[in-house]
């Protein structure tokens, strides 16, 4: 096999006495795919860091052992120099220019150019952009990664996969670039562009590139990677090749102990009277619609909602919180529930965590204290000081304190406190932090959709335990997920949803092969099933 194109040899970093990486050490090849997972805080962004020559590196003492480039002992000491030498990155967050056209972010910094007569007399810097070269170099780019639009369009109108595949093609664009690392590239995608994005990176690969992949989704792992490191605190736990190994001994390497599964039968369980009665229901939002869905969930019952991409599953709790236009007849608790109303909605005890964790979910610059209590704050008066006119009153500091801390307690929140921002959080904490935004209106039922999404295995499960603890205390639960053994784990039915209607409503311990049928449409097909 050809030399590596990246090795990194027992890379270690201290921080202030506190050790995050130990004796690190992994070897990328070229032509092959690399996967690298783990834990949030397991050290793969401090691993990167210290890749890239960040200069929280250097400013914090540096980092011991070697990073080998093309059989080159390399330091770099800022990431200029690392993408000179030949190392793309493709971000999980978007680093485009929303106002420039793609063929002008592809270019970004290296716009060819063509000689002036001004040029001619003062030099080069007068030269100007050579617009047809900087089209047909992004042309072939976009061509490669296999994005069929036009080059020069705005990128602010984009939908977010193709974003992604323009983050792509910039990088690919690079001349020299020779290793191009991948982070948590399918994050934000459908699982269809999530599959045409793995089919670029195989492409690559063929093409000589050395890939290193880091994500959360273990089944994307098996299905593209040539090797992959396991980090667990800082260390390597696991060299594995995915030819023989399992999502679930990657999942034990990295949590440090075994991931069970444990499905539970709907007649395993008693339930008291209808919670939330739905009939008729269509939601009109974008990319989810859901045409005419009824449903009853039990008070005590989790009640999960599956379905592949794009048939509707999302759209059901979005539209009874009142986030998009819906139609139906809804009742709660026996009582009319009138849709399109948001703070009805929160009036009649009904809560909503959104999959948009970013968007919806939280206020990112604000802290972990004031995104807990906004919402009650908000829409139930409280968490303030009293005061004769409602407009007037002050938010209630020792009271929101208080809360915010038992919060970070109950739900083992990782933070330096409850003033610290929001998006200084990993994905799994910012997502209790949602939880307990929720929990703090006091409901008596709860909509979650998709509470693992972007989070990494030890954190998923963190977060499955907090929702059986909080069915356990006498919530009813409506759980949307794109990861059905986590619907499988936590509730008593589940309803496919197949273009935006309930194709089935199983048991959790219903057969792989009815669950695959009902999300194809063809439930007719499956043995019955009880339930």
């Amino acid at each position: 096999m050809n030399q590596p194109v990246l090795e990194l040899r027992h890379v270690s970093k201290d921080y202030y006495g506190n050790r995050v990486l130990k004796d690190v050490s992994l070897a990328v090849r070229p032509g092959t795919i690399h996967a690298l997972v783990g834990e949030n805080g397991a050290g793969k962004s401090t691993l990167m860091n210290v890749l890239f020559g960040m200069p929280v590196i250097r400013d914090t003492g540096g980092y011991q052992g070697d990073v080998v480039l093309g059989g080159e002992t390399v330091r770099f000491s800022a990431p200029e120099q690392a993408m000179a030498a030949g190392i793309g990155m493709v971000h999980q967050e978007f680093m485009l220019i929303p106002g420039f056209s793609i063929a002008e972010n592809i270019k970004l910094n290296r716009e060819p150019t063509k000689p002036t007569l001004l040029s001619r007399v003062a030099g080069p810097k007068l030269e100007r952009v050579d617009r047809r070269q900087c089209g047909a170099d992004a042309r072939a780019a976009l061509d490669l990664v296999g994005l069929s639009v036009d080059e020069w369009i705005e990128v602010a109108g984009l939908p977010v996969g193709h974003k992604q595949f323009v983050e792509i093609a910039r990088e690919v664009d690079k001349r020299n670039v020779r290793l191009l690392i991948f982070d948590e590239p399918t994050a934000v995608l459908t699982e269809a562009e999530a599959s045409e994005l793995l089919k670029v990176m195989q492409s690559l690969a063929e093409r000589g590139l050395g890939i290193l992949f880091i994500t959360h989704r273990l089944d994307e792992v098996l299905a593209v990677a040539n090797d992959i490191t396991v980090l667990r605190d800082g260390e390597v736990a696991g060299r594995l090749d995915p030819k023989s190994t399992t999502v679930v001994r990657i999942a034990e390497l990295m949590v440090g102990r075994p991931a069970a599964v444990k499905t539970v039968g709907a007649d395993a369980r008693r339930f008291g009277e209808p919670m939330l009665e739905v009939q008729g229901l269509s939601v009109d939002m974008p990319g989810e619609h859901v045409e005419s869905v009824s449903f009853t969930l039990q008070r005590g019952e989790v009640l999960g909602f599956a379905g592949l991409a794009g048939h509707g599953k999302v759209g059901i709790a979005n539209g009874l919180a009142g986030l998009y236009p819906a139609r139906g007849t809804v009742r709660k608790s026996g009582r009319p529930l009138p849709l399109n109303d948001p703070r009805a909605a929160l009036r009649a005890g009904l809560a909503f965590v959104s999959e948009d964790r970013r968007g919806v979910g939280i206020l990112p610059d604000e802290s972990i204290e004031l995104n807990i209590v906004l919402t009650a704050m908000e829409a139930q008066g409280r968490f303030l000081n009293p005061g004769p006119i409602g407009a007037l009153r002050t938010l209630d500091g020792p009271a929101v304190r208080r809360h915010a801390r038992s919060m970070i307690d109950t739900l083992d929140i990782r933070c330096t406190g409850p003033r610290q921002h929001v998006r200084r959080l990993s994905g799994g904490n910012q997502q209790k932090v949602c939880l307990a935004r929720a929990m703090a209106l006091e409901p008596d039922t709860m909509l979650v959709s998709e509470p693992t999404r972007g989070i990494d295995v030890g954190a998923k499960e963190r977060v499955l335990d907090i929702l059986r603890g909080l069915n356990q205390r006498g919530l009813s639960l409506i759980v949307t997920s794109s990861e059905l053994a986590e619907l499988r784990a936590i509730c008593d039915r589940i309803a496919i949803v197949y273009r935006g209607r309930i194709e089935a409503i199983l048991p959790p311990d219903a057969s792989d092969a009815a669950f695959g049928l009902a999300m194809a449409g063809e439930s007719h097909l499956a043995e019955p099933a009880r339930g």
